[in-house]
């Protein structure tokens, strides 16, 4: 059966939503389903949930006539080399799980698992806005702050697998304690989470003109609308985030920095402090060829993401970290 007849498995896992899809070669997505996570719940549940939506999906190909290819996770957290999820702060009944080799065993397709935002860097690299660059930083702005890195046209893992922690970059030393155990990370001051947080210690009792939960997205609307405070959160989150970038593209002079996640369609409220932090900290000579873009691909670049590294393994002959598909 020629590539054009197989068919990827890829899946998103996140601390509410198990996200399914059938991605075929060109990367488009055929079928996708969604269910409730529930990992507190315990592993065991997880994991029968996990397996019901991939029998699912291979249902699906089935029925479409086409085999799969394997099987590609996307877990947010320290996934090593080996496919063990090390630490998972959103999923900690998946610590110490290689969950790779549990679906191998479980369903005898080829599998792999990888930090969520590596699989986004790749998704954004093969089909978004990573196309024709070869050294650049996906940052996802959403709940937390997680990052990919890729490094002359290849995911950058680091010595254990666990590189592009971006997010527990410490940008106030002595600044909010984090969920990691570090205090000060770029996670509590330009996350969705932390614009949140920023506009109502700022807004305070403030009266605004709905009762509807004060999250990034409702930040965003009363900041268009003129809020001051709004406004301020924004720029603080932009801020820290140029602190922490100016640092990493002066020190890998890289071609870009793409932002994804939920905080992407606000970019232009955080640009501002954001380029002006980079100005300030970095040479000339380095900007000039460093850009700040936004994420083309939405919810599905980790889902892309995935199904291309499956098939990269499938190919046997294109190296683990390599973007080639």
């Amino acid at each position: 059966m020629t590539e054009r007849n197989t068919l990827a498995i890829a899946v998103d896992i996140g601390g509410t939503n198990l996200r399914f899809a059938l991605v075929d070669a060109a990367g488009c997505v055929l079928s996708r389903n969604r269910t409730l996570s529930r990992i507190d719940h315990g592993r065991d549940p997880f994991c029968r949930r996990l397996l019901e939506g991939i029998s699912g999906m291979e249902h699906e190909a089935s029925a479409r006539g086409a085999s799969v290819v394997g099987i590609g996770v996307g877990v947010p957290g320290l996934v090593g080399r080996d496919g063990m999820i090390h630490a998972s702060v959103n999923m900690r009944p998946l610590d110490g799980f290689v969950l790779s080799r549990f679906l191998e065993q479980q369903t005898s397709l080829p599998s792999t698992c990888d930090n969520d935002a590596n699989l986004i860097a790749r998704g954004e690299a093969a089909h978004g806005a990573g196309r024709g660059l070869h050294s650049f930083v996906v940052i996802t702005l959403g709940t937390g702050v997680g990052s990919g890195l890729v490094l002359d046209g290849r995911i950058w893992n680091g010595v254990g697998g666990f590189a592009a922690e971006f997010g527990h970059v410490t940008v106030e030393p002595e600044g909010a304690p984090c969920s990691c155990g570090n205090r000060g990370c770029l996670e509590q001051y330009a996350s969705a989470s932390a614009i949140a947080r920023i506009a109502g210690e700022l807004i305070k009792g403030g009266q605004v003109d709905d009762a509807s939960p004060l999250d990034a997205a409702r930040v965003a609307r009363l900041a268009r609308q003129g809020w001051v405070e709004a406004q301020t959160a924004f720029e603080v989150a932009g801020r820290y985030l140029g602190i922490a970038l100016a640092s990493l593209t002066t020190t890998l002079n890289l071609e870009a920095a793409i932002i994804c996640g939920g905080v992407a369609p606000s970019l232009e409220l955080m640009r501002p402090s954001l380029v002006n932090e980079l100005r300030m900290r970095c040479f000339s000579q380095i900007l000039a060829d460093f850009s700040i873009l936004r994420g083309e691909l939405g919810d599905d670049a980790g889902l892309l993401g995935a199904a291309a590294t499956i098939r990269a393994r499938a190919a046997h002959d294109v190296p683990g970290d390599s973007l080639a598909t």
